[in-house]
C-alpha cells in the first residue's frame, strides 16, 4: 500500500510536528533521541471500518491524466490514535501541560490532509517506571475513507486513505 494504513502513524505525528507538538511515532525505524521538553508517542490503538456505499462501491471518478473513468470502492474506517505525552522527571509536570496545551490546539483543527479529527480526550500525569518518564495518555479519534480505484479492466490500484469533507 502506497498511502494507506502503513504510513498513517507518520501522518500524525508529521502533522502534530507542523503545528507545534514534538512528536514521534512510538516504534520508529531509526534510533530516538533524548528530547529536552515533551514529546507525544504516536500509535494507531484502534481501527474500525465499516460500510460506505452499497457494496463498498463509492462511486466514478474522472481521471484527467489517463483521460478514463475509474470506479471507487472503499470502507469508511474510524481510527484511535494514541498521543501520549512524555516527558523526563526533571522537566515536571509543567512541560508535559503545555506540550498538552499545544496538542489541543492542533487536534481542534481539521486534522492531517486525509483525516478528520472527530474526538480528542487526556488523562492524568502519572509515572512510569518503565521508560523512567512522566506520561500524560491522551487520544484522538478520526474518520476517513480507505478506498481502491479499479482501472477499466477491473484491476485494483493501491488503497489510499482519503478524507471525510466538512463543511
Amino acid at each position: 500500500m502506497s498511502d494507506g494504513l502503513d504510513k498513517i502513524r507518520e501522518r500524525m505525528a508529521d502533522y502534530l510536528n507542523a503545528q507545534g507538538v514534538a512528536a514521534v511515532t512510538a516504534w520508529p525505524a531509526e534510533e530516538r533521541l533524548r528530547r529536552e521538553g515533551a514529546v507525544a508517542a504516536v500509535t494507531l490503538r484502534a481501527c474500525q471500518a465499516g460500510p460506505a456505499g452499497f457494496q463498498s462501491y463509492l462511486g466514478e471518478r474522472y481521471n484527467q491524466e489517463t483521460e478514463q473513468w475509474e470506479e471507487i470502492y472503499g470502507r469508511k474506517v474510524r481510527l484511535t490514535f494514541g498521543l501520549d505525552l512524555y516527558a523526563l522527571p526533571q522537566a515536571g509536570e509543567a512541560a508535559l501541560q503545555t506540550a498538552l496545551d499545544i496538542l489541543t490546539q492542533a487536534c481542534a483543527g481539521a486534522g492531517p490532509e486525509g483525516l478528520a479529527i472527530q474526538e480528542f480526550s487526556s488523562g492524568e500525569t502519572a509515572y512510569d517506571g518503565d521508560s523512567r518518564l512522566l506520561r500524560k495518555p491522551a487520544q484522538a479519534v478520526c474518520t476517513a475513507y480507505l478506498y481502491a480505484i479499479t482501472e477499466a479492466d477491473g484491476t485494483f490500484l493501491d488503497f489510499e486513505i482519503r478524507g471525510e469533507r466538512i463543511p
